[in-house]
């Protein structure tokens, strides 16, 4: 069988969308001898007469050059923390990053008019950490007001993982969009090739990022439109709507419906009134017997927490009121030690709700949100039952 002649660029460059064309053509020429040829028998010749063993090696090829060759003084990177801001740049970006820090898997995440939406943002961050009222509503503005440039911005890309932390990023960044922007891009992962606990993207090397870089994607109005969907849902005072998309499959947003189930499993279990984040850190400290604080938080992340989500002090914020209640769960002892080195051991109150033999919130002094679903002590109030499915407790 006759073949076409291969050109050549002097630099080494190679033009996608050619090769692509030229395999097209060269199907074309197949049929004549075999009407069965298809696209990938002809990908496969164009990248062999290249010099590369398949069509996926020629195009990852292709990928790494133009990355290594882009001018990204245009792109903004988002991301909801500043965990990758140095590696990003370690890995060869050069363009602007910008980060939502608002912890949206905590606290009250109510539907408000867009100043009230910030001051209750801000108010809850503030109390939770014990931070500057002003220098947090400062820290909130800055970013929601940069968030608010992304249907403008000439070029962004944002850099999701799968937990409840960044697809609540992802569905509150999307959902203040009319429609897709022209250039918005999403890189998210699940998991990484020989790692085998994925946490986060934070704790990737800086090649692993440029190796990740090729594998974005472009944001359409359908992702847009259930960011929407879903927003409005995690922010409404019944859980049902959320509950269904989590029960659900979205080809838009593919991570997003498993990182709202485990969102969705912080409202109180209709057994023993606790979150699934309470339930596992009672269970390991009445496995371990007394043990530091920190160390409870290492084996959620580490072994028990299904879809890692928290950090640090956001886990600390989470188990205060176990601690700090009128009937607590709880006993932390040296105090005068850094939270993660004070030891934690359960009350007989917390032997007895984890056993499922009390229910938490008869006995809790606190007020707690999840999402837009308000807990209060001695109220009627959602709950979840063994289906992972809502119920409203009277």
């Amino acid at each position: 069988m006759s073949q076409r002649r291969v050109s050549s660029t002097a630099d080494g460059r190679l033009n996608l969308e050619q090769q692509r064309k030229r395999a097209k053509e060269l199907l074309t020429h197949l049929k004549t001898e075999n009407p069965d040829a298809t696209l990938s028998q002809a990908q496969w010749q164009i990248a062999k007469q290249l010099g590369f063993s398949s069509w996926p090696q020629l195009k990852a090829h292709v990928d790494a050059i133009d990355f290594a060759a882009s001018d990204e003084a245009h792109t903004t990177h988002w991301r909801c923390g500043n965990d990758i801001a140095h590696t990003l740049q370690l890995a060869g970006f050069k363009g602007h990053f910008q980060m939502l820090s608002d912890p949206l898997c905590m606290g009250p995440v109510r539907d408000l008019p867009r100043d009230e939406f910030r001051a209750m943002r801000s108010a809850f961050i503030s109390q939770a950490f014990g931070l500057s009222e002003a220098d947090v509503a400062r820290r909130v503005a800055d970013e929601y007001n940069q968030l608010e440039t992304l249907a403008s911005a000439q070029h962004s890309v944002l850099w999701c993982e799968a937990d409840a932390y960044d697809q609540l990023f992802l569905i509150r960044a999307l959902a203040g969009l009319d429609q897709a922007p022209r250039k918005l891009e999403l890189i998210e992962v699940d998991r990484i090739p020989g790692v085998e606990r994925f946490i986060g993207i934070g704790q990737l090397a800086p090649d692993v990022l440029a190796w990740l870089w090729p594998q974005r994607r472009l944001i359409d109005d359908d992702a847009v439109q259930l960011a929407k969907q879903a927003w409005s849902a995690y922010g409404a005072s019944s859980p049902v709507q959320w509950a269904q998309l989590a029960h659900a499959t979205h080809t838009a947003l593919p991570l997003l419906a498993p990182a709202l189930l485990r969102q969705l499993r912080e409202l109180p279990g209709s057994q023993d009134g606790l979150s699934l984040t309470e339930r596992l850190s009672l269970a390991y400290i009445a496995e371990a017997g007394p043990v530091a604080f920190g160390r409870v938080f290492a084996e959620l992340m580490g072994k028990r927490e299904p879809l890692p989500f928290l950090g640090d002090m956001m886990f600390h914020a989470l188990l205060r009121p176990l601690i700090d209640g009128e009937r607590p769960l709880l006993t932390e002892t040296e105090a005068h030690l850094e939270w993660p080195r004070r030891v934690l051991a359960l009350t007989a109150l917390g032997h007895t709700v984890l056993r499922g033999d009390a229910y938490w919130l008869d006995h809790a002094s606190h007020e707690r949100w999840v999402g837009g679903v308000c807990l209060r002590p001695g109220q009627s109030h959602w709950s979840l039952d063994e289906q992972l499915s809502p119920v409203w407790r009277p």
